[in-house]
């Protein structure tokens, strides 16, 4: 399957699967309210399927899986006949307005920390958290190339993932951090991660590399994949060689290239590359040469070699996994770690902490996240579902008219002076919504297309 048609396929997959968890869960509610449900919809627009249950509810999938609804009896929308008129959701007390409501979201986080059992009984396959190389703040911070990071603050790290996301609101606000660590002589050490000197226009979407700290299983091998014409290396190195050492100083993976190179350029002369090619070793002299850098910003010592292009990662070896009994605390706890995460993740974005293009995704950023997960096995993807299905429980919670969060406010006013807010204001603040929402939108999608330019 294409990128293009497996991104669709999943999006349509998981809208469709949070949607009717988010509608079920106002059904379920009203029902047991007393309220008529008239139409129970999984997508908008002209019904492919339809029937209606014993309860008088018309069930259907409709043409457009982008969405979905539930209709209810209300006396605002239609005539209501007086021998139904007690089963309107109009008529209802404001606390079961309140319960049915708010019933969406809570249906989503209950499905969120559904998701997040089967997730961890499952197990998530990752890479273990052993550091590659530093440079920058995690070389001055301490951390080396073979550490393990079990644990940043107070949050314990078993996979790569968990390091990455432990980081980020740190590094968000420019907080130090302490990172414990077990180094490669088994001692457990706490180094103190100065991320309050990172630069403030630092790359948000790639807060490991800007840290300086690159994960061992994203390490290229010192394998010549292309020389370039005219080079140093041109005429001496070929593609398929593997560098073992420099100026007699070993290289281990093609990162550890570059600043071998640069020291000898600044050194100066020529000195023995040594090479393994075809189970021969071999010693060739080459002397690096000035070259230019991309943004013409000035040169740098290169010999002229690039790594193979597409290598594929080496295979996982971390698995995040619990039995059926331990996985329940952890799924609740993860539930309350994600929800401090992404609410702080909106608070950022209103204070300018965070670029606002790195905090709202639209439809082609999900489709595109959904389809790379769901490629990486079922663990995966019901991660992805599990963020999605949280993040529509905080968006709907958010007091805007047309949302669920703004339904409550209207209830909430209602209790606080007695009666129904006017319909007056109720249709002044639907136009409010709409614009925001709209605004809302135009930004997802806008993020979407930068995203694709990028």
């Amino acid at each position: 399957m294409s990128e293009f048609l497996g991104s669709v396929w999943w999006l349509i997959v998981s809208l469709g699967v949070l949607v009717t968890f988010h509608e079920f869960g106002h059904y379920w509610v009203a029902r047991r309210c007393g309220v008529r449900v008239l139409r129970f919809s999984v997508g908008f627009g002209r019904p492919l399927w339809s029937r209606r249950g014993r309860d008088g509810t018309v069930y259907q999938i409709a043409m457009i899986p982008l969405g979905g609804y539930v209709k209810m009896l209300d006396e605002r929308e239609a005539p209501v006949p007086e021998a139904h008129a007690h089963e309107a959701f109009n008529r209802a007390s404001v606390w079961k307005r309140i319960a049915i409501v708010a019933a969406g979201p809570v249906a989503n986080l209950i499905l969120c920390v559904a998701l997040l059992w089967a997730m961890f009984v499952i197990g998530r396959p990752d890479y273990a958290p052993v550091v590659g190389q530093t440079s920058g703040i995690a070389e001055a911070s301490g951390l080396r190339a073979g550490d393990r990071i079990d644990g940043v603050g107070e949050r314990d790290t078993p996979t790569w993932m968990e390091v990455q996301l432990a980081l980020l609101p740190a590094a968000l606000d420019r907080e130090d951090v302490a990172v414990r660590v077990t180094d490669t002589q088994e001692r457990h050490v706490v180094r103190d991660l100065a991320l309050s000197a990172l630069p403030a226009d630092f790359d948000q979407r790639r807060i490991a590399p800007a840290i300086g700290l690159w994960p061992r299983h994203l390490l290229l091998p010192a394998v010549v994949g292309r020389v370039e014409e005219g080079s140093a290396a041109w005429g001496i190195l070929a593609e398929g060689d593997r560098l073992t050492a420099i100026d007699g100083s070993p290289v281990e993976v093609f990162e550890d290239i570059g600043p071998l190179v640069q020291a000898l350029g600044d050194r100066g002369g020529t000195a023995m590359v040594e090479v393994e090619r075809d189970g021969e070793r071999l010693a060739l002299e080459m002397a690096p040469q000035r070259t230019d850098l991309r943004d013409g910003s000035g040169q740098y010592w290169a010999l002229g070699v690039a790594p193979p292009e597409d290598l594929p990662l080496p295979p996982k070896d971390a698995v995040q996994r619990y039995g059926a009994v331990a996985a329940v605390p952890v799924a609740f706890r993860e539930v309350g770690h994600l929800t401090g995460q992404l609410v702080g993740m909106i608070g950022r974005a209103f204070t300018g902490r965070v670029a606002i293009e790195n905090t709202v995704a639209g439809p082609i950023t999900i489709a595109r996240a959904a389809n790379t997960y769901a490629s990486q096995g079922a663990a995966w993807y019901l991660t992805i579902l599990a963020l999605l299905s949280l993040s529509l429980a905080i968006l709907n919670l958010l007091p805007i008219p047309l949302l669920d969060g703004g339904h409550l406010l209207y209830y909430l006013i209602e209790l606080v002076k007695g009666s129904p807010v006017s319909e007056r204001a109720m249709v002044a603040g639907q136009y409010v919504g709409l614009a925001l929402l709209a605004s809302l939108m135009g930004l997802a999608f806008y993020n979407d297309i930068l995203q694709l330019v990028r």
